[in-house]
């Protein structure tokens, strides 16, 4: 018998762990005489028909496993539509044309049902970044991406905006302190929270392994763009949060689920890949059936991700806060990379994905970023139907990292963020505001979206130093 691994397994459609190890231990014991290639067929039979192998003695302990847990069979085929299901886009002349390409790609999937396409959208993995899709019933692992539950969080804090000039030198070394960027260590103070003891851990078994990872990361941030930043916010008059309008100090936090949440995309974009084929080009959007055992598996997992950003968040915020001896007076927050349950306004029941796009069902708050110099956008939804309830969740790269870095010297970037009042600790040129699409077209493109609330214009800005 050939080497039998749980790798060859899962791509058959044996998911479950337990059904795994017990395959393994029969085969390893009876079937001996068997080549690799007879006993993957053998299995493939036991899992598309298990009532007929139930009277066969080795057999019917995997047949009964797997009338037990039924789960999808070896693999179905799709093919995409003839045409792509309706899609507006918004600000269509400042989004590049592969951009364009991959939403179309995502429309012609035989389970979408609507997309759109923000104005901030640049080309990404699977959607591109500022590209929604409703899908009917079924969730696509990379649609939602690799940082489930990136998001934003803003504190409106009980200080007027002097307060960055007298305490500036308390804050960088809050920042300092209580902050810590990129993908290894964490903070030195370990951070409790209840999503931590999450029963999901325990019963998705490849979690376990991760959870000590988790902890450790607890309250930290990731490499790019992700950032914690102390501003000021100028709230406008009759603004929802029903806070007098003048400028106040506020905080900004972008980052996402670290490590945890790019396991679980890793993991489950490869079961989808394996048990739902597409045409080659369009592989990457394969989808898992939400009546599926892993499609249920892998929405208690990415709403995990979710929560456990959300904590990472708090913790952030939290700690800067008691540091500086602040309160805040109002949070917004809200994920992007991400899929919710929702409902059309003919009253079909979907899954939106949004792949950096920010949730704006009426009165919704969410916050939209420009880059380090420009302001970022404090603003409630309006609900539109022809946008899946969305806008967009920054201004959008204009040119990739790597030109980035190519086109930007440190000194020109330093002169920059003088010019702007901004202090950066760590940063990279990748990251410097040339590199970002102009954050006023962008929120020009979507006034029919949104409802400005406020602008809020960073001063001390953290970010990864590579």
């Amino acid at each position: 018998m050939g080497n039998l691994r749980t790798k060859d397994l899962s791509k058959i459609g044996y998911h479950n762990d337990q059904l795994r190890s017990l395959v393994i231990g029969i085969a390893s014991k009876n079937f001996k005489h068997h080549s690799k290639q007879q006993l993957l067929d053998l299995l493939v039979n036991i899992m598309n028909n298990p009532e007929a192998f139930l009277d066969d003695e080795l057999t019917s302990k995997i047949a009964e496993k797997v009338i037990g847990k039924t789960d999808a069979p070896l693999f179905k085929t799709f093919e995409l539509r003839d045409e792509p299901v309706y899609c507006k886009t918004y600000g269509a002349k400042g989004i590049e044309q592969s951009a364009k390409k991959q939403m179309e790609l995502a429309n012609l999937l035989p389970v979408s049902v609507q997309g759109a396409l923000m104005p901030d959208a640049h080309m990404g993995f699977g959607l591109p970044i500022g590209g929604v899709l409703a899908t009917d019933n079924a969730i696509i692992p990379y649609a939602v991406g690799m940082d489930i539950g990136c998001r934003m969080a803003l504190s409106v804090i009980d200080e007027s905006d002097g307060f960055l000039k007298r305490f500036e030198y308390q804050i960088k070394q809050a920042l300092k302190n209580h902050t810590h960027f990129g993908m290894e260590g964490g903070l030195d103070v370990r951070q409790e929270h209840e999503v931590l003891d999450s029963p999901v851990f325990n019963e998705i078994s490849f979690l376990k392994p991760l959870r000590s990872k988790a902890v450790r990361q607890l309250g930290t941030s990731g490499n790019g763009n992700h950032f914690v930043e102390f501003g000021e916010i100028e709230l406008l008059a009759g603004n929802t949060l029903g806070l007098p309008a003048k400028k106040y100090t506020a905080l900004l936090t972008h980052s996402g689920s670290r490590g945890l949440g790019s396991a679980i995309a890793r993991h489950y974009t490869q079961i989808a890949m394996n048990t739902c084929k597409l045409p080659r080009h369009a592989q990457q959007l394969a989808w898992l059936d939400m009546n599926s055992e892993t499609g249920q598996e892998y929405w208690l997992t990415m709403n995990l991700a979710g929560d456990y950003a959300k904590a990472c968040h708090e913790r952030i915020h939290d700690n800067l806060l008691q540091a500086l001896g602040l309160k805040a007076l109002h949070v917004v927050e809200n994920h992007h990379n991400f899929a919710w349950k929702d409902q059309l306004a003919d009253g079909r029941n979907v899954i939106i994905h949004r792949k950096g796009a920010t949730p704006a069902h009426k009165g919704e708050l969410g916050i939209i970023p420009g880059s380090m110099t420009t302001p970022a956008y404090l603003v409630s939804g309006k609900g539109i139907g022809d946008a899946l309830y969305s806008a967009s969740h920054g201004a959008g790269r204009a040119i990739s990292r790597q030109k980035a870095k190519d086109s930007m010297t440190v000194s020109a970037m330093k002169k920059m963020l003088t010019n702007a009042g901004v202090t950066l600790i760590g940063g990279t040129v990748e990251e410097n505001p040339l590199a970002y699409k102009d954050i006023e077209t962008v929120i020009a493109a979507q006034h029919d979206l949104v409802e400005i609330q406020g602008k809020f214009y960073p001063r001390i800005v953290r970010m990864n130093k590579e």
